[in-house]
């Protein structure tokens, strides 16, 4: 069994976390992942009220293994609540990112909770570390959903492993056992993972939405901030988003300043995810995506799956 600084702080059988991904991990997911013997995460959408962080906890505790919370530092001037429901529920993780995280860091620090901070460059991770996180998240541009494309996962990692003293986990474009394996032998306590969990049954994704990821290679991805330009939402420009490439996509990447006045293309976008007409509304999903692959089975893959395959990264490290 891999024994890392990750497993031996939470009691996980493997060193794996699963990332928090807003409106697609709520506390099923979580549960499901922790219950497989790795960290589930919920994700906190950056409107989202405090009662559903207390709801989605209660959920992702109900099975009595240690789970975690991912908020957004930037949304958290405006909803300062969400903070305070994550420090309410107590659980074993929080991981705060994508903005201003310091002052959120030291909060959650003085409560006893373990704190997490993910960082797209190494200067980032410097910056984590003095603000007193328990771990840093070394998050490369391969990575699905919001996050810096500056620097990819493997370089980024060597960085950060050689800048920082706290134990370090790889995010981005990890998705199988030899992936896993991989940032293990460079030094990462463990990998921080979300597009593997995308075909999950245990997901908020529509069908239609997970069809789209199973049938999507590894060039299928899109990085830019097209999609949140179309919403009107405050993520920092350097927090850009990488999802599924589509019509909406292609038709806005280059002309956000001329979408950001669009009322109708926000009204396109708002009703095509009510319809779910993904043609326009977006699925986040990093690189790794092409090894996300229908089982051939009935049955939808589930969250246990997804932790168990990863297991297999022992075997592979125990070739060496």
């Amino acid at each position: 069994m891999l024994r890392t600084w990750l497993t031996e702080r939470f009691g996980l059988d493997v060193p794996l976390v699963g990332a928090p991904m807003a409106s697609v991990g709520d506390g099923r997911l979580a549960a499901a992942v922790s219950a497989a013997g790795a960290l589930g995460m919920i994700g906190v959408p950056a409107s989202a009220p405090a009662s559903w962080i207390t709801d989605q906890a209660a959920v992702a505790a109900a099975g009595g293994r240690p789970y975690g919370i991912g908020l957004m530092a930037w949304a958290l001037a405006d909803h300062p609540e969400q903070l305070e429901a994550a420090v309410e529920a107590r659980p074993a993780l929080v991981s705060v990112s994508f903005g201003d995280f310091a002052p959120h860091v030291e909060r959650l620090r003085h409560e006893g909770i373990t704190v997490a901070v993910q960082a797209g460059t190494t200067r980032e991770a410097r910056q984590a570390e003095h603000a007193g996180a328990d771990l840093v998240v070394a998050r490369g541009g391969e990575g699905g959903g919001h996050g810096r494309a500056e620097v990819a996962t493997l370089p980024l990692l060597q960085g950060v492993l050689a800048e920082v003293t706290v134990p370090v986990l790889a995010a981005g474009g990890i998705a199988t056992a030899r992936g896993l394996a991989a940032v293990l032998a460079a030094g990462a306590a463990g990998a921080w993972v979300g597009t593997a969990f995308l075909g999950c049954a245990e997901t908020l994704l529509p069908e239609a939405a997970r069809a789209r990821v199973l049938a999507t290679d590894e060039t299928g991805t899109a990085y830019g901030r097209v999609f949140d330009v179309a919403q009107r939402l405050a993520w920092p420009p350097e927090f850009g988003g990488r999802a599924l490439r589509n019509a909406f996509f292609e038709r806005w990447d280059g002309r956000e300043e001329e979408l950001a006045g669009d009322e109708g293309a926000r009204k396109e976008l708002e009703a095509a995810r009510a319809a779910g007409d993904f043609d326009v509304a977006y699925v986040y999903a990093g690189q790794a995506v092409g090894l996300v692959r229908d089982t051939g089975e009935e049955q939808q893959r589930t969250a246990a799956d997804v932790v168990a395959a990863f297991a297999a990264a022992d075997e592979l490290l125990r070739r060496f």
